[in-house]
């Protein structure tokens, strides 16, 4: 097979307008090994939320509203 027809790509019939019209130069569909590599030991990282006050929160949902 010379390459992909536009019409078997859902996505670039989805987007179409950002896709050139002659997609043939676009790779077959491939598995792609992937890993996470873990390192013994160690453990999650943990975060506490971020938190606002509660006039930090209000100043923000104002200024948001302004955008909008």
């Amino acid at each position: 097979e010379s390459g992909n027809k536009m019409e078997e790509l859902p996505v670039v019939c989805e987007f179409s307008d950002v896709f050139p019209g002659d997609v043939s130069d676009v790779p077959l569909e491939r598995e792609v090994e992937f890993a996470i590599d873990l390192i013994p030991g160690t453990c999650p990282i943990s975060m506490a939320p971020y938190r606002m006050s509660a006039s930090e929160l209000k100043e923000l949902k104002k200024q948001l509203e302004e955008l909008l």
